[in-house]
C-alpha cells in the first residue's frame, strides 16, 4: 500500500517534466500547450481503472462524515465494512488533496517573485486607461452572465463566476487558487476550464486573423513614437551560462516555502471556514512584497518553477474528475464563458473607441487578461508591433497579482443575489 502511494507521488511530481519534454520534442504538442497535456494525463489516469475506487459505502460515509480521520477509516477496514482497496483509495484521495494544496500554495509566490511593481507605476496613460477598461469589461460581462445563466443545473453557480473573474483577470494560477478558496467541485472545475480552453482557441484565432483589421477600422492607430516603459530583461541568460539551475530553483522554492509557512500560520489563527482564504491572500500579499526585494526578484527561473507546480496541480485535479462530466454538454456554462470572453472583448472595443485608446493597446490588454502574459508575444508578433510587449506583460502580471482578490470578492458578492 505504501509502495503504491510512493509510486503515485513520484508520478505526480515527475509527470510535468515528461510533459515539458514531450512539448519540446513534438511541435504539435507544444501548440496544444503543457496545461492541456497535463489535463489529458490526469484524465487518463483517473478514468482508466488503474486506481482503486472507494466504493459506495465509503463514499456515503465520507459524505455524512466529511471530517472523518484516517484512524476512523482504518477502523471500518478492521471491522470488515470496507476492503483493502477501498482503504487504499481513501489514502490516494488524501494524497491528491495534499498535493493540490501544496502545489498551488508554492506556485503563487514563485510566479509573483519576478513581478516588477515599480514598472506598474510606469504604465503610460493610454495603457493604464486600457487596463481599467479591460478590468471593467471583464467583470461587467461576468456579472451580466451570472444573472442570465444562474438558473443552470450546476450547483453554486456563484463559484463559477469567481473562477471566471480570476482566470480572466489573471490566469490559470488564479483559477487554481480560487478552486481551493471557493471549494469548487473537481468535476465543475475541469468542465469550466475545458470550455475556457476551447473558447480561448477561437478567441485567439479571431484576434490573429481578423482582429487587427477590424479593430483598426474603429480605433486609432498605435502612435509612431510610443514612450517606452522599460526594457525586456534577459533574466535567464546567466542561469544558462552558470549551470546553476538547481541552485536557483531551490533558492526560489526556499523563499516560497517560508512565505507559505507564514501564510499557513496566519490561516490557522482564524476560523476553519476562512483558513484557506486567509492563507492564500496572505501568501499573495507577502509574495508581492517579496518581489520588491531585489535579491528575490532577480532569482532566475522562479516563474517557470511556479508553472511546474501548476502542471502538478493540473495533473492531480484532472485525475480527480469523472470524464463522463466532459461528455455532458452544458449550454448554460458554454454560453456564460462565451459571453465573458467575447462580450468583454466587444465592450472593451466600444469603450476604447469612446476613450480613444489605440487598436494595438486594446488588443494586447484584452489578451493579457483573457489569455495571460505568455500569449502577449503571440499577438504582438501578429500585429508586427514589439513595442507593446512590455506593457502587455506588465498588465498581465498586475492581473496575476489581483486575480485572487477580485475572484474571491466577486464570487461572494454575487452569492448575495
Amino acid at each position: 500500500m505504501t509502495l503504491t502511494l510512493l509510486v503515485l507521488l513520484f508520478f505526480y511530481m515527475l509527470s510535468p517534466a515528461l510533459i515539458l519534454w514531450l512539448c519540446r520534442k513534438f511541435p504539435f504538442l507544444e501548440k496544444l500547450g503543457p496545461v492541456i497535456i497535463a489535463y489529458i494525463f490526469g484524465l487518463i489516469l483517473g478514468n482508466s481503472n488503474l486506481l482503486p475506487q472507494m466504493g459506495s459505502f465509503l463514499n456515503e460515509f465520507i459524505l455524512i462524515n466529511p471530517k472523518a480521520s484516517q484512524e476512523e477509516i482504518e477502523g471500518l477496514f478492521f471491522n470488515g465494512q470496507i476492503t483493502e482497496n477501498n482503504l487504499l483509495a481513501f489514502k490516494i484521495y488524501g494524497l491528491k488533496d495534499a498535493l493540490l494544496s501544496v502545489s498551488v500554495l508554492l506556485a503563487i509566490p514563485l510566479m509573483l517573485f519576478s513581478s516588477n511593481i515599480q514598472q506598474w507605476k510606469s504604465l503610460a496613460g493610454k495603457t493604464l486607461a486600457s487596463l481599467f477598461i479591460g478590468l471593467f469589461s471583464v467583470i461587467s460581462m461576468i456579472c451580466l452572465g451570472y444573472f442570465l445563466f444562474r438558473q443552470s443545473e450546476i450547483p453554486d453557480f456563484w463559484k463559477i463566476a469567481g473562477l471566471l473573474v480570476g482566470v480572466y483577470t489573471g490566469g490559470t494560477p488564479n483559477l487554481a487558487s480560487l478552486k481551493m478558496m471557493l471549494d469548487v467541485d473537481p468535476g465543475t472545475y475541469i468542465l469550466t476550464h475545458t470550455y475556457d480552453l476551447v473558447i480561448g482557441v477561437f478567441y485567439l484565432s479571431f484576434l490573429v486573423t481578423f482582429g487587427k483589421n477590424l479593430f483598426g477600422k474603429f480605433l486609432p492607430q498605435f502612435p509612431k513614437n510610443p514612450s517606452q516603459i522599460g526594457e525586456i530583461p534577459d533574466r535567464n541568460m546567466s542561469t544558462f551560462k552558470s549551470g546553476n539551475k538547481a541552485k536557483h530553483i531551490l533558492l526560489g522554492i526556499g523563499y516560497a516555502l517560508l512565505i507559505v509557512v507564514l501564510g499557513a500560520g496566519l490561516g490557522l489563527s482564524v476560523p476553519e471556514s476562512m483558513l484557506m482564504v486567509v492563507t492564500i491572500l496572505t501568501i499573495t500579499t507577502l509574495a508581492i512584497l517579496a518581489s520588491t526585494v531585489n535579491a528575490i526578484n532577480k532569482i532566475p527561473l522562479t516563474f517557470e518553477t511556479g508553472m511546474y507546480f501548476i502542471l502538478i496541480f493540473s495533473v492531480v485535479v484532472a485525475s480527480m474528475a469523472d470524464i463522463r462530466a466532459l461528455t455532458e454538454f452544458n449550454p448554460e456554462l458554454l454560453g456564460y464563458i462565451s459571453l465573458a470572453v467575447f462580450g468583454s472583448l466587444s465592450l472593451h472595443l466600444l469603450l476604447s473607441r469612446i476613450f480613444k485608446i489605440d487598436a494595438d493597446t486594446t488588443m494586447i490588454t484584452s489578451v493579457s487578461f483573457i489569455c495571460s502574459p505568455p500569449f502577449v508575444p503571440v499577438i504582438a508578433g501578429a500585429l508586427g508591433n514589439k513595442n507593446i510587449i512590455i506593457s502587455g506583460i506588465t498588465i498581465g502580471i498586475v492581473g496575476y497579482a489581483i486575480g485572487n482578490y477580485l475572484g474571491f470578492f466577486m464570487a461572494n458578492f454575487l452569492k448575495m443575489f
